[in-house]
């Protein structure tokens, strides 16, 4: 891929005092031609790259740009290299690990410390999302339009997108793009698609705002609850709402306040405790749900 050739060419001009461009051919696995395109786009991202011709001569970086190859320490190069182990657990290759010995002048060293931090991003059926995660990835690349069957409370609809941002959130993984139907930038989640394509109609040239990281079933809609929960299911409420949202009455029930963003999903949340949860405010919430409790039980008699 392109972005990671960059940051590998990048990684070596700021190691290396010079460098040929048919030394970083050969590194990449590509013609020197692309590897002169690459360093024009670096060029043209504001990166100072100095070349000199004839023999003796090559590429660099302008000095006074240049990081003291001492910062990055070998607990630095641990910390990259687990970074970039888990971007491999998701596809199952090694892209990532071969890109780390490409932008290490001495490689061995980090490709072989014995790093005690896994970090495992792939899905439990990693085929439902890796193969997504591949062409969502040449659609940006492209600057392409995806288009997919999209599952969620509404129903099943087909949805066109531009992707801009691939986002492991919450434990899974998102695209985030401006949806044609919704004229607005939305977030789908990759295990709800189905009939994932590549189209061939280019992304609109527009303005794009910065990707905000907010949580995307809690903040949103106005529908606050105050819900109780037993204690043995506090390990779950620590995951959801964090230690701060740990209130008790005076039985030792956990107390939380958590705005949703539609009745019905709040409802299926909190029947995914089983008995071990109540709905206590307001009681025009608790009204309904026993009702929805009553017809769930006419189904079983």
């Amino acid at each position: 891929m392109k972005i990671d050739r960059l940051i590998g060419i990048l990684s070596i001009l700021l190691q290396k005092d010079k460098i040929t461009t048919q030394e970083l051919a050969n590194k990449f696995e590509v013609s020197r031609r692309t590897i002169l395109r690459d360093i024009d786009a670096l060029s043209v991202a504001g990166i100072p790259i100095i070349s000199e011709k004839g023999q003796g001569g090559g590429i660099s970086i302008m000095e006074d740009y240049k990081v003291d190859r001492t910062v990055l320490s070998s607990e630095d190069m641990k910390a990259i290299l687990t970074g970039l182990q888990s971007l491999d657990s998701v596809s199952g290759t090694n892209r990532y690990l071969q890109l780390m010995e490409k932008i290490s002048i001495d490689g061995s060293a980090a490709i072989n410390v014995d790093n005690h931090i896994i970090i495992d991003l792939s899905n439990w059926d990693k085929s439902a999302v890796s193969d997504k995660i591949e062409l969502i990835k040449a659609a940006m690349e492209q600057n392409l339009k995806i288009a997919f069957n999209y599952f969620s409370q509404n129903g099943e609809r087909r949805r066109m997108i531009e992707p801009y941002h691939l986002v492991f959130q919450w434990s899974d993984w998102y695209v985030w793009g401006y949806c044609a139907q919704r004229e607005d930038y939305r977030m789908f989640k990759l295990t709800r698609m189905t009939e994932l394509t590549l189209t061939d109609e280019k992304i609109s040239d527009r303005s794009v705002p910065e990707y905000l990281c907010d949580k995307q079933w809690d903040n949103t809609g106005g529908i606050e609850v105050t819900v109780k929960f037993d204690d043995s299911v506090k390990w779950r409420i620590i995951d959801e709402f964090g230690t701060d949202s740990l209130k008790y009455n005076e039985k030792g029930d956990i107390i939380v306040t958590i705005t949703w963003s539609n009745v019905p999903a709040l409802y299926q949340y909190v029947l995914s405790f089983g008995d071990r949860t109540e709905i206590v405010a307001p009681m025009e919430y608790r009204q309904n749900f026993a009702n929805v409790l009553k017809n769930m039980q006419k189904k079983y008699e």
